[in-house]
């Protein structure tokens, strides 16, 4: 039975456990609250309850309640009429303190600000980024994100302006620090043809391979820029080549990257591509990444996804965790998204442990569809839940209700 006290549903106690080495652990999903005012939060210092979500928003008690704070200078009001600055979620160094806003920028005069995700923003998104030293209240610059000797319209290999876009896909794309210091974001391009032009190999909605900005602090605050090396996809087995990687530190020291595939399109219009999520692991702290495989469980069987962001979380505990969709049977290209799970990562063979994957929401009877995509997943430094927030969005993506899960880790009691 579900009961539902001041607008707080509290669910009944579901546990799974799963034998590692040993241990069993146990995820239960705790309560589903009708708000979210965790969503795009991140604390703000190395220890305590300070937190702040973008651009301008502010907590000293662990997100109960929030306060908005200016900014400081304000680098988008004065900006061409159809140039778009968007800013992702608030980054905060968890070592040095210093607060990233990473901005999706699009310079195109007389674009239409109401076109929702343009069709030149393929040929023409670029990232800038800005760093503030005082918890996001002032930053020091504004400048678009360029590998060291290149330019502005050459900004990285590979990556052309006006040709080629480059860009961060949806919130589980966070950037990660890793064990020696260095920066990466997750980020996806499109490629050029061997005519010169746009190029869609697999005849989806869009064609990208994954990328990751490396970044290393310099002494004026500054992040000194370059990329690996391309995550390519195959076009017949992912119409969409590889698209928004979530990453996770592992504790042997490999970085472990899923990354959300496609089937359908015009290729593929019956659907009887596999629809998988994928895999690639890298071992020199994210210059090269192995070619990408379909993420499997545990036990080497893989599972349908559709095509949907994901995320891996780290825990304090030492464990890896993700979130996102799983599917009975094979998707179609976007659908279903539901229902929303969360399970372990195995750290010796970075699949998906079968036995831990936990539904946390799904679509009810009386609803035609559900989204269950685009949230924001952290732990709460209090309690160590882990802290799903977002929305259920309808069928269509028309209305959208807010929604926090919270998910306990009940570690596994000494004989």
């Amino acid at each position: 039975m579900r009961a539902i006290i001041a607008g707080l549903v509290v669910m009944s106690a579901v546990e799974i456990g799963a034998a590692r080495g040993g241990e069993v652990v146990k995820l239960t999903l705790k309560s589903t609250e009708q708000s979210a005012p965790w969503k795009f939060a991140s604390y703000l210092k190395v220890g305590g309850t300070e937190m702040i979500k973008g651009p301008c928003f502010y907590s000293s008690n662990n997100g109960q309640t929030w306060t908005k704070q200016s900014v400081l200078p304000d680098f988008d009001s004065n900006l061409p009429y159809g140039y778009r600055r968007s800013a992702y979620p608030l980054f905060v160094d968890p070592v040095n303190g210093n607060v990233i806003q990473l901005v999706l920028s699009l310079d195109t005069p007389g674009l239409d600000p109401h076109i929702v995700e343009p069709a030149v923003g393929e040929e023409a998104y670029y990232l800038r980024y800005r760093v503030s030293e005082d918890g996001g209240k002032t930053y020091l610059f504004d400048e678009p994100i360029i590998q060291q000797g290149k330019t502005l319209e050459n900004p990285f290999d590979e990556v052309y302006l006006g040709k080629t876009g480059i860009y961060v896909g949806d919130s589980g794309s966070q950037i990660i620090r890793t064990r020696s210091g260095r920066m990466i974001i997750p980020a996806q391009s499109s490629k050029l043809g061997p005519d010169g032009k746009l190029w869609n190999p697999g005849g989806g909605w869009t064609y990208t391979d994954a990328v990751m900005i490396l970044g290393s602090w310099q002494d004026d605050n500054r992040l000194r820029w370059e990329t690996s090396e391309f995550i390519k996809g195959d076009p017949a087995r992912s119409t969409r080549g590889m698209i928004e990687p979530t990453l996770a530190d592992m504790p042997d020291g490999r970085l472990l990257g899923v990354m959300r595939g496609s089937n359908g399109g015009k290729h593929d219009p019956d659907h009887k591509i596999p629809s998988y999520k994928w895999y690639s692991v890298s071992t020199d702290d994210g210059r090269h990444w192995s070619k990408p495989k379909p993420w499997t469980y545990d036990d080497g069987k893989p599972f349908f996804s559709p095509s949907s962001m994901s995320q891996l979380l780290q825990h304090s505990s030492g464990r890896c965790f993700w979130i996102g969709n799983i599917s009975p049977a094979n998707s179609k290209e976007n659908d279903p998204r539901y229902p929303l799970v969360i399970g372990e990562v195995n750290g010796h063979t970075l699949k998906l442990i079968k036995s831990t994957v936990l539904e946390i929401d799904t679509k009810r009877p009386d609803e035609p569809g559900v989204n269950l995509s685009h949230w924001w997943g952290l732990e709460d430094r209090v309690t160590h839940d882990i802290v799903i927030a977002g929305d259920r969005h309808s069928q269509g993506y028309k209305t959208s209700t807010p929604v926090t899960y919270r998910v306990s880790i009940q570690e596994p009691i000494a004989p």
